[in-house]
């Protein structure tokens, strides 16, 4: 039984980072998998509701921007993937997880450089975890509209700067990264 792990969210100056965790099993019937990021929303969608309906199991889970700013971006990130797969209702035999690092699970993991191309589970996760993350920018656009999460979804996009810089800093900004902590020293922080 093998579980995909992938992330959403390491690059945005705003927001938690989401990871998902999947097993697929051997009969989910769901094509067109692949990495979320070659896949329009629309299909992002459609596939994410095919994936929480036929998948064995699968849990998403997240590290908030607390956590981010304390831990760092991808310490926080291994932190989302193990609460991930230890909310899977069913313990896998082994975890396949996209990039170069590996959260600490109780069971055989491995990296897979690409994994989200090439491994089901693993696009399953991506999918799952890109579609989580866009779902709750949306949520913080409606509670700070002046900064466009709908349109960026917190990616440092010139808007974003732009409004960053008309706004200042919110409390769902990551007040580690780079541009936000030079705004902060510039006094622009809310």
């Amino acid at each position: 039984m093998i579980c995909g792990v992938d992330e959403a969210g390491r690059g945005p100056l705003a927001g938690p980072v989401y990871a998902a965790a999947v097993v697929l099993g051997n009969w989910h019937g769901i094509s067109g998998l692949a990495d979320s990021k070659k896949l329009s929303a629309k299909r992002r969608e459609t596939l994410a509701a095919q994936i929480k309906m036929h998948a064995t199991a699968w849990f998403v889970a997240s590290a908030t921007v607390e956590e981010i700013d304390e831990i760092n971006i991808l310490q926080a990130t291994l932190l989302a993937m193990r609460r991930a797969v230890e909310g899977l209702t069913i313990k896998p035999d082994e975890v396949l997880v996209d990039g170069l690092f590996v959260p600490k699970v109780s069971m055989r993991a491995r990296a897979i450089v690409r994994g989200d191309d090439s491994v089901a589970e693993i696009s399953a996760a991506s999918i799952l975890a890109k579609t989580s993350r866009d779902a709750h920018m949306l949520e913080l656009h409606q509670r700070f509209p002046q900064y466009g999460f709908d349109r960026h979804k917190g990616y440092p996009t010139a808007a974003h700067l732009a409004a960053l810089r008309e706004n200042g800093v919110s409390i769902v900004h990551r007040r580690s990264f780079a541009p936000v902590r030079a705004l902060m020293r510039a006094g622009s922080a809310q």
